[in-house]
């Protein structure tokens, strides 16, 4: 596995190496030691798995103290735009995102720690999305910021995707107190 830093400190790209023949391919979806090696000393609890057609967005959820999660997010089948929106006050990336393409092609995995709003829209239909989690989902303390919110400025290259009423209600980040 390679760990790749990002603009933004904490976010990493973690891109596996995949082995390839005539038979299809092969490759370590996670390694504790070969992360832990690279930087990602994380322990996941937590595995999710969801399943969304083209133009569905999810986001953007993170948990409030003490329940925050890291999650390591990947794409089995299809593809999405994956977002990280800083949400330290103390950084000086704070508001700031990240966006990248995860597919089932590029097999690319997303490092999101703690102290960061996760989403991401679908590019194609049948997509099946993967979070590994360091803490377990605590519903009382999920909070989204508001997707489109202009401040952040997330350019997710869909006009009227579908959303849930959960983040169609998304507090904007200058109303957001936020404790990371």
């Amino acid at each position: 596995m390679q760990v790749k830093p990002t603009e933004i400190a904490g976010l990493l790209i973690v891109q596996p190496n995949v082995f390839e023949d005539h038979r299809g391919y092969f490759f370590e979806s996670y390694n504790k030691e070969s992360l832990a090696a690279q930087g990602i000393q994380a322990s996941f609890v937590q595995d999710n798995q969801s399943l969304s057609q083209k133009g569905v967005l999810r986001g953007l959820h993170f948990q409030m103290p003490p329940y925050t999660q890291g999650k390591l997010v990947s794409v089995i089948k299809g593809a999405v735009l994956d977002v990280a929106v800083d949400l330290r006050r103390s950084s000086p990336t704070y508001g700031r995102h990240v966006a990248i393409e995860l597919n089932e092609r590029n097999k690319t995995m997303f490092w999101v720690p703690e102290g960061f709003a996760h989403g991401f829209v679908t590019l194609e239909d049948n997509t099946i999305f993967s979070y590994k989690c360091t803490n377990f989902y605590h519903k009382e303390s999920e909070r989204s910021v508001l997707w489109n919110d202009p401040a952040i400025g997330i350019q997710w290259g869909i006009a009227d995707p579908v959303l849930s009423e959960k983040d169609i209600a998304g507090v904007r980040l200058e109303a957001f107190n936020s404790p990371f």
